[in-house]
């Protein structure tokens, strides 16, 4: 039993984590009357939480929607292969366990020492979306929070060159599978504290022996730091992703940069824009074609 100041801190927790995830769900319409919800279950903290704040969600909701929970047993040694199944028994929720040995394939076909969620992620992905076609699944719920949203952006921008991270809803490859992630505006932190409250029986995540010195945990370290040192940096960073100006990045595919002219209705718009008058004033420079002084 929880104390009563443990109670209270618990129940404002739930329910910012409640807010979250209805604040998502509605911004990108993540879940409509009548869907049948696949949520992928790992036995990590991000998607017990997932699965228990949608609970939540759906004996209040105005809408009908199905829940099924659906776990990958990837043959991993050591895998506690009976935790799942014993918790979704106990918390009476309809669930699925699929049994596919990916773990040999991964360690076949890659070298040891090398990175293995590449493929890892690929293979399982396949699996989950071949199960929800065969069992009229029509979204697959992730447990992705926002921390996960914004180490991916900055892991394609040092490693892959692209200015791209995880949408909050998205339609796969092949077009067959509309894919949530309820969990998009919860932090990290808030997650853990809720899984820690709610002492969810946790899955190791090194049981593929996964290397510990990844590049996104290097850039998990660099983010916590930022967050120390600098509040609200994270949250600053994350609105960002939800307010992009094509015009204003170099994507000549994104945007018609060799169609664009001089509009004939203007003076000079080259030194129309809000943030270039700004930094002038600030500059002391009124004169828009005093360049000079800006430097």
């Amino acid at each position: 039993m929880l104390a009563k100041k443990e109670k209270t801190n618990f129940n404002k927790l739930q329910k910012c984590l409640r807010r979250n995830m209805g604040e998502a769900i509605a911004d990108y319409n993540m879940i409509e009357d009548g869907d049948k919800i696949m949520v992928c279950l790992s036995g990590g903290k991000d998607s017990y939480t997932l699965l228990d704040i949608l609970l939540s969600l759906q004996k209040s909701a105005p809408i009908k929607f199905e829940l099924i929970a659906v776990n990958l047993d990837q043959k991993q040694p050591g895998f506690p292969e009976q935790v799942l199944p014993n918790y979704l028994k106990s918390i009476e929720v309809p669930f699925e366990i699929i049994e596919e040995d990916t773990y040999s394939v991964v360690k076949r076909v890659i070298p040891e020492g090398k990175t293995t969620c590449g493929l890892c992620s690929r293979l399982r992905r396949g699996v989950i979306y071949g199960w929800a076609e065969k069992n009229g699944i029509n979204k697959i719920a992730l447990g992705h929070h926002r921390d996960d949203i914004i180490e991916t952006l900055f892991l394609n921008m040092f490693f892959g060159g692209k200015l791209k991270s995880m949408p909050p809803k998205l339609n796969s490859d092949d077009g067959k599978h509309i894919v949530i992630r309820p969990l998009a505006y919860a932090k990290e932190k808030d997650i853990a504290q809720y899984a820690k409250f709610k002492e969810f029986p946790i899955i190791p995540c090194n049981l593929c022996g996964s290397q510990e010195n990844l590049q996104r945990q290097n850039i998990k370290m660099m983010l916590q730091d930022w967050d120390r040192k600098y509040p609200g940096r994270i949250e600053t960073i994350f609105k960002s992703i939800t307010n992009v100006a094509p015009s204003h990045l170099a994507d000549t595919d994104l945007f018609d940069f060799k169609s664009l002219q001089q509009s004939s209705n203007e003076e000079d718009l080259l030194f129309d824009a809000p943030e270039f008058n700004s930094a002038a004033e600030d500059k002391g420079a009124l004169n828009p074609l005093n360049i000079v002084n800006l430097s």
